[in-house]
């Protein structure tokens, strides 16, 4: 069955329906899900009330499994989930909403600052697949941001200026910004910054887009403030309602999207409510420049 597809905003992202997420994808239909995703950038799925195993299973036939570690400073003993995704919640192995002191709280408030899901890697991730399971009742709502309508609308100038810019990126860069500054020796060497283009061109459909991130903390040729000032700039332009779909959360709606053509934050909410959002990642396949950690 061919899949139905409504455009949600004017440059990207697609509403889908005609496609149940619990039963295994024919080769067919996983085809027409990434032809969707080259285009679409962002797809909503509604009413897809899955496991972990399914989700997991979705994912899979878009690439391989990212590596969860290194992305976070939880440490394994204390994962609340155990089945290969991601734990996007507010939510600690006992099920109850984090103590707003605690590190691992302070830390995922980084995800509320516009980013792209592992930039920070070397090789960073092809795609996000977010589900919610439990939806916080006011706020948090995601908001997304079309990497290549916003390159397009660069003047000449700008996009000669940026063409072969590389930037380090770096997980301490994003939580610095906002005063998280208590790394151990080993999260230290774990977040150690690597390499990526600030212009990406897909694979797919040839388009070039921006490679933005609040990982991004230095642009290679340039002092300190001059490069962050550059990215800054650049991330206003990109963030503009224009260029911008919010998504606001339903119970059980998956979304997925491309890391190579987005940027994403989720809004501020009340953290003494539950919110238990999963995440199934796929792995990059490539690095955007000859990678290395950055000295």
């Amino acid at each position: 069955m061919t899949l139905a597809i409504r455009q949600l905003q004017k440059h990207f992202v697609g509403e889908v329906s005609g496609l149940d997420l619990r039963k295994p994808l024919t080769r067919e239909q996983a085809r027409e899900v990434e032809a969707a995703m080259d285009k679409y950038a962002v797809l909503v799925f509604h009413d897809q009330d899955i496991t972990d195993e399914q989700q997991l299973a979705f994912a899979l036939n878009f690439g391989e499994r990212e590596n969860a570690r290194g992305g976070n400073i939880t440490k394994k003993e204390d994962y609340r989930l155990t089945t290969g995704l991601n734990d996007v919640s507010n939510l600690g192995k006992d099920g109850k909403p984090l103590p707003r002191d605690s590190r691992a709280h302070l830390f995922n408030l980084g995800n509320c600052l516009w980013h792209s899901d592992s930039s920070f890697r070397p090789i960073p991730a092809k795609y996000s697949l977010l589900s919610a399971r439990v939806v916080n009742p006011k706020g948090g709502n995601t908001e997304f941001a079309d990497m290549r309508a916003a390159y397009d609308a660069l003047d000449d100038e700008t996009k000669a200026e940026i063409e072969d810019l590389i930037c380090e990126h770096s997980l301490m860069y994003s939580r610095g910004s906002l005063g998280f500054l208590d790394y151990t020796d080993e999260e230290k060497e774990m977040f150690k910054p690597v390499l990526q283009r600030l212009v990406r061109t897909h694979p797919a459909h040839g388009r070039k887009s921006l490679y933005l991130s609040s990982h991004a903390g230095v642009v290679r040729g340039m002092s300190m403030p001059e490069g962050r000032l550059l990215l800054r700039d650049l991330t206003e332009h990109a963030t503009q309602p224009e260029f911008v779909y919010v998504h606001k959360w339903k119970l059980h709606d998956l979304v997925m999207w491309d890391n190579r053509q987005t940027l994403h934050r989720v809004r501020r909410y009340d953290q003494s409510q539950p919110r238990d959002m999963r995440r199934a990642t796929v792995a990059g396949t490539e690095p955007t420049v000859a990678q290395q950690a950055a000295e």
